[in-house]
C-alpha cells in the first residue's frame, strides 16, 4: 500500500496539514474528516481502502494544524472553507467524504456551500443539538460543560463531556441534578492549569454543537447525503442527532458497527471494529448506490 504524502496549505488564520495516499485508477477519491480529531484517528479505517486515493487532514488547531490567528473563532463555516480550499488545491474532482462527529458538521456545511465538490457525503453522528426533541435540556447540559471549563478548567469539564457522550436517553431537567463525575474516574487532572485553549472545549464545542444546518440547501444539493449512526449509540446524543437530521432530510440513518468511534482500531486507543465498519462504508459508497 502506498505511503501517505504530507502537504501543507496556508488558509486564513491557519496552516493546515493534509496527507494524500495516491492510488492509480478511476475510483472516486475518499476524504476522511473529523473534528477536533486529526488524521491519526483514521489510520485503521484508511487501511481498508487501498484501492482508492485517500485524503486525511488535521483541522486548524488540531495535531499538526496550527492557528496563526487565534482571534478567529473555529466555526463550522471556517472549517468548511478549509476543506473547500484543500479540495481546490488537490484538484481531484468530486470526492466521496466520510466525516464523523464535528467533522460531519463541517462537511455538511461544505456541501451546503460547495456541493459540486462532493459526490457522496456520509455524515456520521454530527452533534447538532438544535435538532433534538429534547433541545432545551441538551443545550443546558452543553452550556454547563462550557461554564465548567471556563470556571474550573479541563479535567472537570472533560469528565462531564465524557459522561454526556456515553449517556443514553433524552436529557431532561434532572440530568444536571446528578453528582458531577470526578475527573479522576477518567484519568483526568483535577487541578486547573489556567489554560482555556483546549481544541475541543475551548475552540470548537459551542460552535459545533450550536450549528444551524441549512436544511433546504442540503435537501437540494447535488451531493448524495447519507446520514449515519452507530448501532450501539442510537440512544446517545450524537446517535439521536443523526436520526433527527435524517428525519429532517426525509431519509433514515444508515447504521454502522459500534458506537461514536466504531471506525477506530487498537492503534487509535478506542478499538471499535474498523474492518466491519469499512465494509459497510464501502457498500454505501458503491457507484450503484449513487
Amino acid at each position: 500500500m502506498p505511503e501517505f504524502v504530507t502537504h501543507s496549505i496556508d488558509v486564513p488564520g491557519a496552516t493546515l496539514v493534509y496527507d494524500v495516499r495516491t492510488v492509480p485508477g478511476d475510483a472516486t477519491p475518499l476524504l476522511l474528516a473529523g473534528s477536533p480529531m486529526d488524521a491519526s484517528g483514521f489510520t485503521s479505517l484508511a487501511s481498508f481502502f487501498d484501492d482508492r486515493t485517500v485524503i486525511t487532514y488535521d483541522p486548524r488547531g488540531t495535531g499538526r494544524g496550527t492557528r496563526t490567528d487565534t482571534s478567529m473563532q473555529s466555526t463550522p463555516a471556517l472549517h468548511a472553507d478549509d476543506l473547500h480550499r484543500i479540495l481546490v488545491e488537490l484538484d481531484l474532482g468530486p470526492v466521496d467524504v466520510f466525516a464523523s462527529s464535528g467533522g460531519a458538521v463541517n462537511a455538511l456545511e461544505l456541501v451546503s456551500r460547495h456541493p459540486e465538490q462532493v459526490r457522496t457525503l456520509v455524515a456520521h453522528e454530527p452533534p447538532i443539538v438544535e435538532l433534538l426533541p429534547d433541545r432545551i435540556g441538551a443545550e443546558a447540559v452543553r452550556d454547563d460543560i462550557r461554564d465548567t471549563y471556563q470556571r474550573s478548567g479541563l479535567g472537570p469539564a472533560m469528565a462531564k463531556f465524557i459522561a454526556l457522550v456515553g449517556y443514553g436517553g433524552e436529557l431532561t431537567s434532572d440530568y444536571l441534578d446528578r453528582p458531577a463525575p470526578s475527573p479522576s474516574d477518567f484519568g483526568l487532572p483535577s487541578e486547573d492549569d489556567g489554560t482555556r485553549d483546549d481544541v475541543l472545549l475551548g475552540q470548537n464545542w459551542m460552535s459545533c454543537t450550536g450549528y444551524h444546518p441549512d436544511l433546504d440547501a442540503l435537501a437540494n444539493a447535488s451531493t448524495r447525503i447519507v446520514v449515519a449512526g452507530g448501532r450501539e449509540s442510537v440512544r446517545q446524543l450524537c446517535g439521536r442527532a443523526s436520526a433527527a437530521l435524517a428525519d429532517r432530510l426525509g431519509t433514515t440513518p444508515t447504521l454502522f458497527p459500534g458506537d461514536h468511534g466504531g471506525f477506530m482500531g487498537a492503534s487509535e486507543g478506542m478499538p471499535g471494529d474498523p474492518e466491519a465498519f469499512a465494509a459497510v462504508l464501502r457498500d454505501v459508497l458503491q457507484p450503484s448506490r449513487v
